[in-house]
């Protein structure tokens, strides 16, 4: 899970490290309402974000823009999930985290914009954004394949 929000293997080992350890510690903040598993996840990503941005400089844009959802139709028999996740890490910063928090792990747009710092909009806006970057990368991917 951490590797989702990592740049590398390294970083998604000391994210998971440092996320052990902030569980250990709050156990007491468990209150058995929902699930273990999902709490600790919760711990995971939280501890992730914080780590990047205590790395790192996070430049989301801020932009208020109307998106609408956009869906993408390509054919997936083609594409290895290794690939298909290998092409999401390949992603800008700002969009990754906002793809797999919001496609990957169900937080909506609220839940984004608080956890980043950042407007309901620009979630929005850096989802599409993420969506049409995949989806031309997964478009030249599908015609490489079809090219071999």
């Amino acid at each position: 899970m951490s590797l989702k929000y990592c740049r590398n293997y390294q970083d998604a080992e000391d994210v998971l490290q440092d996320s052990f350890l902030k569980a250990f510690d709050k156990i007491n903040q468990y209150k058995n309402k929902g699930s273990f598993e999902g709490w600790l996840r919760r711990v995971v990503i939280t501890t992730a974000l914080q780590k990047y941005k205590d790395k790192t400089q996070l430049y989301l844009v801020k932009e208020e823009i109307d998106v609408k959802e956009e869906e993408v139709s390509l054919d997936e028999s083609n594409i290895d999930i290794d690939v298909l996740l290998s092409l999401i890490q390949e992603l800008p910063d700002r969009y990754r985290l906002v793809f797999n928090l919001y496609v990957l792990d169900n937080f909506s747009h609220k839940e984004i914009a608080d956890l980043l710092n950042i407007s309901e909009g620009t979630s929005k806006s850096n989802l599409s954004r993420a969506k049409k970057i995949l989806k031309s990368k997964l478009e030249a991917y599908q015609l490489k394949l079809e090219k071999a």
